[in-house]
């Protein structure tokens, strides 16, 4: 990552108050983009995360991700604050773990419908407001940060819905890369594999031997860093490889290999 790298770019991230949202938000600043930081209620974790950005050119906007009228003016406030988005980041995704085929139908539909609500239903609102925009624009960029769970599934039965979900928004993602790459719209998937989050540790610390016996199930060893995952999408944010656009780039240290 290159000072300046961004310069002139300005990047709405989503989920930027904690985890991989705020190590995004902080790379693409010290990268020297303009920086709007999305969080729902931890205002404090994207003050955090955009602390180093001058303030002139940071922007946190508050959306509850479930209310698809939040989305909206989240979005219409990000692209009337300096006139332009050039890259959006969907990177905010829940992940609930009492959705398993043994819960009871109300629980296994309200698992479903959270999840599809937040990890498809707000970015695909997203990403149109940004397809339209960038039309307008003459081009711009879409990030998704999908999961490895996209491709091979989830391990866990009771996280059906979010391994579901990350499939469904990298279609969704693809489908932009082809429908509109003549327009000078590129679209990128990054699908993590483990990374060293909140949620994950609390997960690992669940299971039997804890985060070494998730480490060890690992080809590499070691779990993804967000910082990697924040390069990576600065990266993708420059505009130095148009031509990567519709790709799913895997993160996971080679534990899955397709």
């Amino acid at each position: 990552m290159m000072p300046g790298e961004l310069d002139d770019r300005t990047i709405l991230v989503t989920g930027a108050s904690k985890g991989i949202g705020a190590a995004i938000a902080r790379a693409c600043g010290a990268a020297g983009a303009r920086v709007i930081a999305h969080y729902g209620r931890d205002r404090a974790g994207a003050e955090a995360a955009t602390a180093e950005i001058a303030p002139e050119r940071r922007l946190l906007l508050e959306a509850d991700l479930g209310d698809l009228r939040a989305v909206q003016a989240m979005w219409n406030e990000a692209a009337a604050w300096q006139g332009r988005v050039d890259v959006l980041v969907n990177n905010a995704a829940v992940m609930l773990w009492d959705g398993g085929f043994d819960e009871s139908e109300p629980q296994w539909d309200a698992v479903w419908e959270e999840t599809l609500a937040v990890n498809v239903l707000a970015p695909a609102r997203l990403m149109r407001g940004a397809v339209n925009h960038f039309l307008e624009m003459g081009g711009g960029a879409i990030v998704t940060i999908s999961s490895w769970a996209a491709q091979r599934g989830v391990t866990n039965p009771a996280t059906i819905a979010y391994g579901a979900s990350k499939a469904a928004v990298r279609s969704a993602t693809q489908s932009v890369a082809r429908g509109y790459a003549r327009q000078n719209i590129q679209a990128y998937i990054v699908a993590p594999g483990v990374v060293r989050t909140r949620l994950s540790e609390q997960f690992a610390a669940t299971q039997p031997g804890g985060e070494a016996a998730v480490a060890a199930g690992l080809a590499s060893g070691e779990w993804v860093e967000p910082d990697e995952l924040a390069r990576l999408v600065v990266f993708l944010a420059s505009g130095v490889a148009p031509q990567l656009s519709g790709a799913t780039l895997d993160v996971n240290g080679a534990s899955y290999i397709r």
